[in-house]
């Protein structure tokens, strides 16, 4: 796997709270009903999909992306573009662990994931919706930490996501260790504690109780949990937006669909464009840092 296509699936995997709920109800005068699929993907592939249904791949515990309770800004885009296209929403609920796509999507049992980096080579994807970018998390009342290069993370307690034992997949671990920073960092797992309701906020939550000075995280997460510490904290997002041996902070996000499936790619499009600015506001709930389209990636 390339370098882009393993911090692409990192930023897939990384890849509000009721108010989208809410604010569905009172945007449509008659949202349509929502199915959950439980059933074994093997008892799936034996259903004839209903072309009258979206069925989205999803987490069932992954906000602030998606849950089973439809908590997550996924779930209200979800239910925007189902409406748009006159269909019925369902979900077909798994963990987004590796093998994700390929026991989902490409085993026929769901048709759209709702995140995946734009470009994604084991789906075709839609337009970029949104593009946003890793952030630092740290006291509202601290000094902000903007850059790798300053001098106060020599210093300070670094809370980051890990794949593994060797800190060297996410962006984050990659900048740092190229910085020598390596021995006040606490690495977090990408997935967190899944058997919490919350599994990613644990990060966010040390920063508020002061175990550790800064997090960095992909910019969602950051974004909505930061909001609902009960500590102040201040999100910024990492600068500059590349980095020589991290590579890039910042991602367009898209939604996945079949390499084959060029039809539903094509209303999924025309769906983003339509819908653009409802989806923004979505967004902006849930506290998502954006960053321009046309900003350097």
């Amino acid at each position: 796997m390339s370098s882009a296509s393993r911090i692409g699936l990192i930023v897939a995997l990384a890849a509000v709270i009721a108010a989208p709920v809410a604010w569905l109800a009172h945007k449509h005068d008659e949202p349509r009903p929502v199915t959950h699929l439980v059933v074994p993907a093997e008892t799936v592939r034996l259903i004839d999909p209903d072309p009258q249904q979206l069925r989205v791949c999803a987490d069932p515990n992954n906000v602030p992306f998606s849950n089973a309770r439809g908590e997550g800004f996924e779930n209200a885009i979800a239910a925007v573009v189902a409406h748009d296209l006159g269909k019925t929403l369902s979900y077909f609920w798994l963990p987004q662990r590796r093998g994700f796509v390929r026991n989902s999507l490409n085993a026929g049992v769901c048709d759209v994931i709702m995140g995946v980096p734009a470009g994604y080579d084991l789906v075709r994807t839609t337009r970029a919706y949104y593009r946003s970018s890793y952030v630092f998390v740290s006291p509202a009342g601290q000094r902000p930490i903007r850059t790798f290069d300053d001098p106060a993370l020599r210093t300070l307690t670094v809370g980051i996501p890990i794949t593994g034992d060797d800190y060297e997949n996410p962006p984050p671990a990659m900048a740092l260790a190229a910085r020598h920073l390596m021995a006040n960092v606490r690495g977090y797992p990408v997935y967190g504690d899944y058997s919490q309701p919350a599994p990613q906020r644990v990060v966010i939550d040390d920063v508020g109780a002061g175990r550790i000075d800064v997090a960095v995280v992909w910019g969602p997460i950051g974004g909505y949990f930061a909001r609902r510490s009960r500590t102040p904290l201040r999100v910024t997002p990492v600068s500059p937006q590349r980095d020589a041996d991290a590579g890039p902070f910042t991602f367009a996000i898209a939604m996945g669909v079949r390499r084959s499936d060029t039809e539903l790619a094509q209303a999924l499009d025309q769906v983003l464009q339509r819908r653009r600015t409802e989806i923004a506001s979505i967004l902006r709930q849930f506290g998502v840092p954006l960053v321009e389209t046309g900003a350097g990636s």
